[in-house]
Protein backbone atom coordinates (compact mmCIF):
# COMPACT_ATOMS: atom_id res chain seq x y z
CA UNK A 1 0.00 0.00 0.00
CA UNK A 2 1.24 3.46 -0.84
CA UNK A 3 2.07 5.72 2.08
CA UNK A 4 -0.90 7.83 3.19
CA UNK A 5 -3.22 6.20 0.69
CA UNK A 6 -6.72 4.83 1.33
CA UNK A 7 -7.41 1.80 -0.82
CA UNK A 8 -10.50 -0.41 -1.26
CA UNK A 9 -10.56 -3.50 0.94
CA UNK A 10 -9.87 -6.73 -0.91
CA UNK A 11 -11.84 -9.89 -0.03
CA UNK A 12 -11.55 -13.48 -1.24
CA UNK A 13 -15.32 -13.48 -1.85
CA UNK A 14 -14.92 -15.32 -5.18
CA UNK A 15 -13.66 -18.41 -3.34
CA UNK A 16 -16.60 -18.69 -0.94
CA UNK A 17 -19.41 -21.23 -1.16
CA UNK A 18 -23.07 -20.25 -0.74
CA UNK A 19 -25.00 -22.99 1.04
CA UNK A 20 -28.60 -23.16 2.23
CA UNK A 21 -29.20 -24.01 5.90
CA UNK A 22 -32.52 -24.01 7.72
CA UNK A 23 -34.07 -23.58 11.14
CA UNK A 24 -37.47 -23.28 12.76
CA UNK A 25 -38.62 -20.35 14.86
CA UNK A 26 -37.83 -21.53 18.38
CA UNK A 27 -40.31 -21.40 21.24
CA UNK A 28 -39.04 -19.75 24.43
CA UNK A 29 -37.96 -22.42 26.91
CA UNK A 30 -38.96 -22.13 30.56
CA UNK A 31 -36.74 -23.28 33.42
CA UNK A 32 -37.79 -25.45 36.36
CA UNK A 33 -37.50 -22.36 38.58
CA UNK A 34 -39.02 -19.23 36.97
CA UNK A 35 -36.87 -16.89 39.08
CA UNK A 36 -33.49 -15.52 38.04
CA UNK A 37 -31.37 -14.43 41.01
CA UNK A 38 -29.70 -11.19 39.98
CA UNK A 39 -26.14 -10.14 40.75
CA UNK A 40 -27.80 -7.71 43.18
CA UNK A 41 -29.49 -10.60 45.03
CA UNK A 42 -32.98 -9.76 43.76
CA UNK A 43 -35.10 -12.61 42.31
CA UNK A 44 -37.03 -11.68 39.16
CA UNK A 45 -39.31 -13.38 36.63
CA UNK A 46 -38.44 -12.02 33.16
CA UNK A 47 -38.73 -12.82 29.43
CA UNK A 48 -35.67 -14.65 28.10
CA UNK A 49 -34.34 -16.31 24.97
CA UNK A 50 -36.30 -17.70 22.05
CA UNK A 51 -39.54 -16.90 20.27
CA UNK A 52 -40.44 -13.77 18.31
CA UNK A 53 -39.63 -10.43 19.97
CA UNK A 54 -42.11 -8.04 18.39
CA UNK A 55 -40.85 -4.78 19.93
CA UNK A 56 -37.11 -5.53 20.08
CA UNK A 57 -35.17 -5.20 16.84
CA UNK A 58 -31.66 -4.23 15.81
CA UNK A 59 -31.25 -0.52 16.44
CA UNK A 60 -33.28 -0.61 19.67
CA UNK A 61 -31.72 -0.19 23.15
CA UNK A 62 -30.58 -3.48 24.71
CA UNK A 63 -29.97 -2.07 28.22
CA UNK A 64 -32.63 -1.24 30.79
CA UNK A 65 -35.28 -3.67 29.53
CA UNK A 66 -37.42 -5.76 31.89
CA UNK A 67 -35.83 -8.81 30.28
CA UNK A 68 -32.86 -11.17 30.52
CA UNK A 69 -30.94 -12.33 27.42
CA UNK A 70 -33.83 -11.36 25.13
CA UNK A 71 -33.01 -11.89 21.45
CA UNK A 72 -34.21 -9.22 18.99
CA UNK A 73 -36.44 -10.28 16.10
CA UNK A 74 -36.66 -14.02 15.49
CA UNK A 75 -34.77 -16.87 17.19
CA UNK A 76 -34.02 -19.96 15.08
CA UNK A 77 -33.14 -23.49 16.11
CA UNK A 78 -32.96 -26.63 13.95
CA UNK A 79 -34.78 -29.37 15.84
CA UNK A 80 -33.74 -32.14 13.43
CA UNK A 81 -31.78 -35.15 14.67
CA UNK A 82 -29.02 -36.96 12.80
CA UNK A 83 -28.09 -40.65 12.79
CA UNK A 84 -24.55 -39.76 11.69
CA UNK A 85 -22.30 -37.91 14.13
CA UNK A 86 -23.82 -35.74 16.84
CA UNK A 87 -27.57 -35.96 17.33
CA UNK A 88 -27.83 -32.15 17.23
CA UNK A 89 -25.68 -31.97 14.08
CA UNK A 90 -28.26 -30.04 12.01
CA UNK A 91 -28.46 -27.25 14.58
CA UNK A 92 -24.67 -27.13 14.99
CA UNK A 93 -24.39 -26.75 11.20
CA UNK A 94 -26.98 -23.95 11.23
CA UNK A 95 -25.19 -22.21 14.10
CA UNK A 96 -21.76 -22.52 12.48
CA UNK A 97 -22.77 -21.66 8.92
CA UNK A 98 -25.00 -18.62 9.41
CA UNK A 99 -23.09 -15.33 9.19
CA UNK A 100 -24.16 -11.82 10.15
CA UNK A 101 -25.58 -10.18 7.05
CA UNK A 102 -26.74 -13.40 5.32
CA UNK A 103 -30.24 -13.19 3.77
CA UNK A 104 -32.93 -15.37 5.37
CA UNK A 105 -36.19 -16.31 3.60
CA UNK A 106 -39.39 -17.59 5.22
CA UNK A 107 -40.34 -20.89 3.52
CA UNK A 108 -43.46 -21.92 5.49
CA UNK A 109 -46.44 -20.29 7.16
CA UNK A 110 -48.40 -17.12 6.39
CA UNK A 111 -45.27 -14.98 5.85
CA UNK A 112 -43.78 -17.32 3.19
CA UNK A 113 -41.49 -15.40 0.84
CA UNK A 114 -40.58 -12.63 3.29
CA UNK A 115 -36.83 -11.95 3.46
CA UNK A 116 -34.89 -10.96 6.55
CA UNK A 117 -31.24 -10.85 7.64
CA UNK A 118 -29.08 -12.79 10.11
CA UNK A 119 -28.03 -10.49 12.96
CA UNK A 120 -26.09 -12.80 15.30
CA UNK A 121 -25.61 -16.12 17.08
CA UNK A 122 -26.37 -16.83 20.73
CA UNK A 123 -24.29 -19.55 22.39
CA UNK A 124 -25.78 -21.65 25.16
CA UNK A 125 -29.25 -21.17 23.73
CA UNK A 126 -27.67 -22.16 20.37
CA UNK A 127 -29.95 -19.82 18.43
CA UNK A 128 -29.40 -17.96 15.17
CA UNK A 129 -31.05 -14.51 15.24
CA UNK A 130 -32.83 -12.99 12.24
CA UNK A 131 -34.33 -9.53 11.74
CA UNK A 132 -37.56 -8.97 9.81
CA UNK A 133 -39.63 -5.85 9.30
CA UNK A 134 -42.37 -5.24 11.86
CA UNK A 135 -45.23 -6.31 9.57
CA UNK A 136 -43.55 -9.66 8.93
CA UNK A 137 -42.82 -10.21 12.63
CA UNK A 138 -46.56 -10.07 13.38
CA UNK A 139 -47.34 -12.61 10.63
CA UNK A 140 -44.75 -15.18 11.69
CA UNK A 141 -45.62 -18.23 13.80
CA UNK A 142 -43.55 -20.30 16.21
CA UNK A 143 -42.31 -23.28 14.19
CA UNK A 144 -42.25 -21.53 10.79
CA UNK A 145 -39.22 -22.57 8.74
CA UNK A 146 -36.63 -20.05 7.64
CA UNK A 147 -33.88 -20.81 5.12
CA UNK A 148 -30.59 -18.94 5.34
CA UNK A 149 -28.27 -18.52 2.38
CA UNK A 150 -25.02 -19.00 4.24
CA UNK A 151 -21.87 -17.33 2.93
CA UNK A 152 -18.87 -16.21 5.00
CA UNK A 153 -17.04 -19.28 6.25
CA UNK A 154 -13.52 -19.04 4.83
CA UNK A 155 -13.70 -15.27 4.34
CA UNK A 156 -10.25 -13.65 4.43
CA UNK A 157 -8.64 -10.25 3.90
CA UNK A 158 -5.64 -10.86 1.61
CA UNK A 159 -4.00 -7.54 2.55
CA UNK A 160 -4.49 -8.14 6.30
CA UNK A 161 -3.66 -11.78 6.91
CA UNK A 162 -3.12 -11.17 10.64
CA UNK A 163 -6.82 -10.29 10.98
CA UNK A 164 -9.18 -13.25 11.41
CA UNK A 165 -12.73 -12.92 10.08
CA UNK A 166 -15.51 -14.94 11.74
CA UNK A 167 -19.32 -15.01 11.48
CA UNK A 168 -19.24 -12.25 8.87
CA UNK A 169 -20.91 -12.16 5.45
CA UNK A 170 -18.90 -10.51 2.63
CA UNK A 171 -21.81 -8.12 2.13
CA UNK A 172 -21.46 -6.84 5.69
CA UNK A 173 -17.84 -5.85 5.10
CA UNK A 174 -18.77 -4.13 1.83
CA UNK A 175 -21.46 -2.06 3.55
CA UNK A 176 -19.47 -1.49 6.74
CA UNK A 177 -16.61 -0.18 4.56
CA UNK A 178 -13.49 -0.67 6.72
CA UNK A 179 -10.67 1.51 5.35
CA UNK A 180 -7.19 0.29 4.57
CA UNK A 181 -5.00 3.24 5.58
CA UNK A 182 -1.20 3.10 5.86
CA UNK A 183 -1.17 -0.61 6.53
CA UNK A 184 -3.91 -0.39 9.20
CA UNK A 185 -7.55 -1.42 8.82
CA UNK A 186 -9.78 1.30 10.27
CA UNK A 187 -13.17 -0.04 11.35
CA UNK A 188 -16.15 1.99 12.58
CA UNK A 189 -17.58 1.08 16.01
CA UNK A 190 -19.98 2.66 18.50
CA UNK A 191 -18.16 1.68 21.72
CA UNK A 192 -14.76 0.65 23.09
CA UNK A 193 -15.07 -2.12 25.69
CA UNK A 194 -12.29 -3.23 28.10
CA UNK A 195 -11.67 -6.98 27.96
CA UNK A 196 -11.61 -7.10 31.77
CA UNK A 197 -15.42 -6.91 31.91
CA UNK A 198 -16.06 -9.77 29.46
CA UNK A 199 -17.84 -12.58 31.29
CA UNK A 200 -19.92 -15.50 30.01
CA UNK A 201 -18.45 -17.02 26.85
CA UNK A 202 -14.86 -17.17 28.04
CA UNK A 203 -13.29 -20.62 27.93
CA UNK A 204 -14.76 -21.81 24.65
CA UNK A 205 -12.35 -22.96 21.94
CA UNK A 206 -14.12 -21.17 19.07
CA UNK A 207 -16.34 -18.15 18.41
CA UNK A 208 -18.22 -19.60 15.43
CA UNK A 209 -21.09 -20.89 17.54
CA UNK A 210 -22.09 -18.08 19.81
CA UNK A 211 -21.10 -14.96 21.68
CA UNK A 212 -19.55 -13.56 24.85
CA UNK A 213 -21.15 -11.15 27.32
CA UNK A 214 -20.28 -7.63 28.49
CA UNK A 215 -20.79 -7.25 32.25
CA UNK A 216 -22.44 -3.96 33.27
CA UNK A 217 -22.45 -4.34 37.05
CA UNK A 218 -19.78 -1.71 37.84
CA UNK A 219 -21.42 1.75 37.45
CA UNK A 220 -18.20 3.80 37.02
CA UNK A 221 -16.91 1.46 34.29
CA UNK A 222 -20.31 1.40 32.64
CA UNK A 223 -20.50 5.20 32.55
CA UNK A 224 -16.87 5.71 31.56
CA UNK A 225 -17.31 3.61 28.41
CA UNK A 226 -20.93 4.70 27.75
CA UNK A 227 -22.05 1.06 27.90
CA UNK A 228 -25.47 2.09 29.20
CA UNK A 229 -26.19 3.35 25.65
CA UNK A 230 -25.64 -0.01 23.92
CA UNK A 231 -28.17 -1.05 21.25
CA UNK A 232 -28.96 -4.31 19.48
CA UNK A 233 -26.82 -4.35 16.34
CA UNK A 234 -24.10 -1.98 17.58
CA UNK A 235 -20.64 -2.81 16.26
CA UNK A 236 -18.25 -2.63 19.22
CA UNK A 237 -14.51 -3.07 19.82
CA UNK A 238 -13.21 -5.13 22.76
CA UNK A 239 -9.72 -3.90 23.65
CA UNK A 240 -6.99 -6.37 24.68
CA UNK A 241 -9.02 -9.30 23.34
CA UNK A 242 -7.96 -12.14 21.02
CA UNK A 243 -10.90 -14.20 19.70
CA UNK A 244 -9.24 -16.34 17.02
CA UNK A 245 -9.77 -19.58 18.94
CA UNK A 246 -12.25 -18.44 21.59
CA UNK A 247 -12.44 -15.20 23.54
CA UNK A 248 -9.32 -14.55 25.61
CA UNK A 249 -7.66 -11.56 27.28
CA UNK A 250 -4.50 -10.65 25.32
CA UNK A 251 -2.80 -7.28 25.45
CA UNK A 252 -2.26 -5.48 22.17
CA UNK A 253 -5.10 -7.28 20.38
CA UNK A 254 -8.62 -6.19 19.45
CA UNK A 255 -11.86 -8.03 18.78
CA UNK A 256 -14.70 -6.30 16.95
CA UNK A 257 -18.20 -7.77 17.05
CA UNK A 258 -21.93 -7.06 16.97
CA UNK A 259 -24.27 -6.79 19.98
CA UNK A 260 -26.82 -9.60 19.64
CA UNK A 261 -28.90 -9.93 22.82
CA UNK A 262 -30.10 -7.83 25.74
CA UNK A 263 -28.57 -7.13 29.11
CA UNK A 264 -28.86 -9.66 31.96
CA UNK A 265 -29.35 -9.46 35.70
CA UNK A 266 -27.26 -12.60 36.28
CA UNK A 267 -23.63 -12.45 37.47
CA UNK A 268 -21.03 -12.65 34.64
CA UNK A 269 -23.71 -11.98 32.02
CA UNK A 270 -24.78 -8.93 30.01
CA UNK A 271 -25.29 -7.82 26.40
CA UNK A 272 -23.91 -10.52 24.08
CA UNK A 273 -21.35 -9.91 21.32
CA UNK A 274 -20.79 -12.17 18.30
CA UNK A 275 -17.16 -11.66 17.10
CA UNK A 276 -16.55 -10.57 13.51
CA UNK A 277 -12.91 -9.42 13.32
CA UNK A 278 -9.94 -10.04 15.60
CA UNK A 279 -6.27 -9.22 15.27
CA UNK A 280 -3.28 -7.22 16.56
CA UNK A 281 -3.90 -3.57 17.39
CA UNK A 282 -0.97 -2.76 15.10
CA UNK A 283 -3.14 -3.53 12.06
CA UNK A 284 -6.73 -3.21 13.36
CA UNK A 285 -7.88 0.22 14.52
CA UNK A 286 -11.42 0.94 15.77
CA UNK A 287 -12.83 4.40 14.97
CA UNK A 288 -15.80 5.79 16.91
CA UNK A 289 -19.02 6.34 14.94
CA UNK A 290 -22.44 6.43 16.63
CA UNK A 291 -24.02 5.20 13.38
CA UNK A 292 -22.00 1.96 13.32
CA UNK A 293 -25.03 -0.27 13.78
CA UNK A 294 -26.07 -3.00 11.35
CA UNK A 295 -29.64 -1.65 11.25
CA UNK A 296 -28.25 1.62 9.88
CA UNK A 297 -25.59 0.00 7.68
CA UNK A 298 -28.24 -2.16 5.96
CA UNK A 299 -30.89 0.59 6.13
CA UNK A 300 -33.33 -1.84 7.68
CA UNK A 301 -35.04 0.79 9.84
CA UNK A 302 -34.58 4.11 11.58
CA UNK A 303 -32.06 3.68 14.38
CA UNK A 304 -32.77 5.21 17.77
CA UNK A 305 -30.00 7.60 18.89
CA UNK A 306 -27.83 6.36 21.77
CA UNK A 307 -29.46 7.09 25.12
CA UNK A 308 -28.19 6.12 28.57
CA UNK A 309 -30.43 3.59 30.35
CA UNK A 310 -29.84 2.05 33.77
CA UNK A 311 -29.61 -1.75 33.84
CA UNK A 312 -32.32 -3.58 35.75
CA UNK A 313 -29.88 -5.25 38.16
CA UNK A 314 -28.91 -2.80 40.89
CA UNK A 315 -31.88 -0.54 40.25
CA UNK A 316 -33.86 -2.09 43.12
CA UNK A 317 -32.38 -1.46 46.56
CA UNK A 318 -33.91 -3.33 49.47
CA UNK A 319 -35.00 -1.00 52.24
CA UNK A 320 -33.09 -1.34 55.51
CA UNK A 321 -34.69 -0.53 58.87
CA UNK A 322 -33.28 2.46 60.76
CA UNK A 323 -30.42 1.79 63.19
CA UNK A 324 -32.57 2.61 66.23
CA UNK A 325 -35.18 0.08 65.18
CA UNK A 326 -32.49 -2.59 64.74
CA UNK A 327 -31.13 -1.92 68.27
CA UNK A 328 -34.62 -1.98 69.74
CA UNK A 329 -35.41 -5.27 68.03
CA UNK A 330 -32.14 -6.78 69.33
CA UNK A 331 -32.92 -5.68 72.92
CA UNK A 332 -36.40 -7.07 72.68
CA UNK A 333 -35.03 -10.41 71.55
CA UNK A 334 -32.49 -10.46 74.39
CA UNK A 335 -35.22 -9.60 76.90
CA UNK A 336 -37.40 -12.37 75.57
CA UNK A 337 -34.64 -14.96 75.93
Amino acid sequence: MANGRIEPLRLNAGELVIQAVMGQIAHPVGRANPYRIGQDGVPRVLPGTGGISLNCRIGDPCVGLAADHVEPGVSLHNNGREIIGAANGPNMALLTSACVGNPARVVSGPATGAVGMVTGKHGGADHVLVDFDKKTLYRLNIGDKIQIYSCGMGLQLPDFQQITVTNCAPGLLRRWKPRAHDGVLEVRVTHMVPAAIIGSGLGKNNVWRGDFDIQLFDPPTRRRHRLDTLRFGDLVAVLDSDARFGAAWRGGHITIGVVIHSDSTTAAHGPGVTPLLTGPASCLRPVRDSDANIAYIYQRRAVLPPRARQPLAGRTVSAKPPVRQQVSTFREKMAFT
